[in-house]
């Protein structure tokens, strides 16, 4: 039977400053088995994308680049489409998420005991302080969700999930900017899919140092809730999903 491989879909945008060092970190850590890097420039306006075309010559590294920004939620559907392996995660292009946490979130889906894993950065196994508008956002929106899905979590927002590929492949996203994280979990919800969710570190960058998302983007997520879990049927969530997922 051949090794699984894990997808990491990186999206960037105007990340010049900080990408050197972010790909030099990614290619270095640690992960229990193969992975594939696919980065998805969204069209950024500075040196990201002659960057990423340095890397393209790594036989594990695609390169993806989109003619018009289109927001995160787009470039990670252009990464879902061209990802080959057997689990999918997104990977942020910043320093905000240490990348060796992901072997410890992907031990239950190797041992075939979860279909997704959630890292939460609120069931941390060491004390660490958040900045208080984005923790307080952040703890609201989970709870929201929480109600609207279903599913009890401490962390929704969080960036690493890492999805068994037939689970998050046939979604039928369609969030431009950061409502993936919304909508993907009200998918899941919608499914029979095993979730765990296990602790990870985090290291919150300011705007000053580049973080993108805003109060709007708080706003639109109350939208999402609504709309991703209380207005959308599984059959607008999803394309071929497997009978295994479905609800019976």
């Amino acid at each position: 039977m051949p090794e699984p491989v894990l997808s990491v879909v990186i999206p960037v945008f105007n990340e010049e400053n900080h990408l050197p060092e972010v790909v030099e970190r990614l290619f270095a850590s640690p992960c229990p088995i193969a992975r594939e890097w696919i980065f998805v420039d969204d069209a950024s306006a500075d040196g990201s994308p002659a960057i990423l075309d340095g890397l393209a010559e790594r036989d594990d590294v695609t390169v993806i680049h989109q003619a018009v920004n289109g927001g995160k939620g787009s470039a990670v559907r252009a990464g879902f489409e061209a990802a080959r392996g057997d689990f999918v995660m997104v990977q942020d292009a910043d320093l905000e998420y240490d990348p060796a946490d992901v072997p410890k979130l992907l031990a239950p889906l190797i041992a075939d005991e979860a279909d997704v894993v959630f890292g939460s950065r609120f069931r941390a196994d060491r004390v660490q302080v958040h900045r208080t508008f984005h923790y307080l956002g952040n703890r609201l929106l989970t709870d929201l969700s929480n109600l609207a899905s279903g599913i009890y979590l401490s962390d929704m927002e969080t960036c690493y999930k890492i999805f068994r590929a037939d689970l998050i492949k046939p979604m039928r996203l369609r969030s431009q900017r950061f409502g993936f994280e919304v909508e993907s979990t009200a998918y899941v919800a919608k499914t029979t899919a095993r979730i765990f969710e296990l602790p990870i570190s985090y290291t919150p960058r300011t705007r000053l140092a580049g973080k993108k998302i805003g109060w709007r983007d708080g706003v639109a997520a109350l939208w999402h809730i609504v709309h991703f879990n209380l207005l959308t049927r599984e059959s607008q969530a999803f394309r071929g999903l497997p009978e295994r997922y479905r609800v019976t």
